[in-house]
C-alpha cells in the first residue's frame, strides 16, 4: 500500500503536468486565432497572391490528445514503474497467503479483496501495453488503495480451511474468471466517470462558459473517445461475466444438487449480467450513447458493488463466506 501510495502521488503529479501543458496549448491556440484575425483585417498588398499560404489538413484526422501524444512524461514513467513494483509486492502477498492456507487465496472477503485488487492493477498494466492510458492510473490506484485499506482494517481474517462447498476445482475456474471480469468493469467505470465529466466540460465550452478546475481534462481524450473505450472494456468483460454465471450454476449443482437455488449471491450475479446486457443492447441497437448509456453502465457497476460489499456480508445464504462475522 505504501508503494501504491507513492505511485498514486506520481500519477497525480502527471495529471497536474498535463493540465499545465493543456493550458499552454490553449493559450497558443488563442494567440494564433488572434493573430489570424489581425492579419485578416490588414489591407491587401498589391501584387501579393490572393490565395495566401495553403495549409493542408485532413478532414478525417483527429488530433491526438496530449495524454496520448507519446511525449515523455517523467512523472507518468515513475508512476508506472512504482505500480509495477507495487504489483509484484502485492502478488507476493497473494502467493504467501495461498501458501499459508494451502489453497487458492480467495476463500473469504479479505482474500477476495486482496486478490481482486491485484487483478485490477494487472489488467490495467496489460491494457497499458496496447494503449497509452497512463492518464487512467490515478483513477485505478485510488479505488485499489481504498479496497486494500478496507481489507486490512475491516475484512482481515486469519487463514483457515475452506468450508466443504468451496473445496472444488470450480473455485479456481469460477472465481478467477470473475476477477478478470470485475477488473475490466472497474476500468470501464473509471472511464465512464471521466466521460461524464468531459461531456459536461465540452457542453460548457460550446456554450462559451468559463471552465473551472480540472485543467488536466483538457489533455484527456474527448467524451466520445472515452465512451468508446468504456464500451470496448465492457464488451470484453461481459462474456467473461456470463461464463462466471454459468460456471457458478454448474458448481452449485455439484455442491448442492441444484443449478439454481435463488441464493442472494446468485440473484445479484444475474442482475449484474442483465444490466450490462441491457447496456450493450441499448448501445448497439437502440442508438443509446453519451450520457444515457453512461448512466446504464454506472448502474451495472453499482450492482457489482452491492454484490461485493452488501450481499457478501449482510445477506445470509449459501454464499455467506465473508469470514467477518
Amino acid at each position: 500500500m505504501a508503494v501504491y501510495t507513492l505511485a498514486l502521488g506520481a500519477s497525480a503529479m502527471d495529471l497536474a503536468g498535463l493540465g499545465e501543458r493543456a493550458t499552454a496549448r490553449n493559450r497558443r491556440k488563442q494567440q494564433g486565432r488572434e493573430a489570424l484575425q489581425a492579419a485578416s483585417r490588414q489591407p491587401a498588398v498589391v501584387g501579393a497572391g490572393a490565395a495566401g499560404p495553403v495549409v493542408r489538413t485532413s478532414a478525417t484526422e483527429e488530433p491526438v490528445p496530449l495524454a496520448e501524444d507519446g511525449a515523455p512524461r517523467k512523472a507518468a514513467g515513475i508512476a508506472t514503474s512504482l505500480t509495477v513494483l507495487a504489483l509484484l509486492l502485492h502478488l507476493g502477498g497473494v502467493v504467501t497467503r495461498g501458501l499459508s492456507a494451502h489453497r487458492a487465496p480467495w476463500g473469504n472477503m479479505y482474500e477476495f479483496s486482496v486478490t481482486g485488487t491485484s487483478v485490477v492493477v494487472l489488467v490495467y498494466l496489460l491494457v497499458l501495453t496496447r494503449r497509452d492510458v497512463r492518464w487512467l492510473s490515478t483513477f485505478v490506484l485510488a479505488p485499489v488503495l481504498l479496497s486494500l485499506g478496507l481489507a486490512v482494517a475491516v475484512l482481515y481474517t486469519d487463514s483457515a480451511p475452506l468450508v466443504p462447498a468451496l473445496q472444488s476445482y470450480w473455485l479456481i475456474i469460477h472465481v478467477s474468471v470473475a476477477f478478470v471480469s470485475s477488473a475490466l468493469f472497474v476500468l470501464a467505470f473509471s472511464t465512464t466517470v471521466l466521460q461524464l465529466v468531459q461531456e459536461r466540460r465540452e457542453a460548457q465550452r460550446a456554450a462559451g462558459a468559463t471552465l473551472g478546475a480540472g485543467r488536466f481534462m483538457e489533455a484527456l481524450p474527448s467524451a466520445a473517445d472515452l465512451e468508446k473505450l468504456s464500451y470496448r472494456l465492457i464488451a470484453i468483460s461481459f462474456p467473461l461475466w456470463a461464463f462466471t454465471l454459468v460456471a457458478g450454476a454448474i458448481w452449485a449443482e455439484v455442491a448442492w444438487g441444484r443449478y439454481w437455488n435463488w441464493d442472494p449471491k446468485e440473484v445479484w450475479t444475474f442482475i449484474i449480467w442483465v444490466v450490462y446486457a441491457a447496456y450493450l443492447h441499448a448501445r448497439a441497437t437502440g442508438g443509446w450513447n453519451g450520457r444515457r448509456a453512461a448512466y446504464l453502465s454506472m448502474a451495472g457497476f453499482a450492482c457489482l458493488m452491492i454484490n461485493y460489499g452488501v450481499v457478501n456480508v449482510f445477506f445470509p445464504g449459501n454464499h455467506s463466506y465473508a469470514g467477518i462475522g
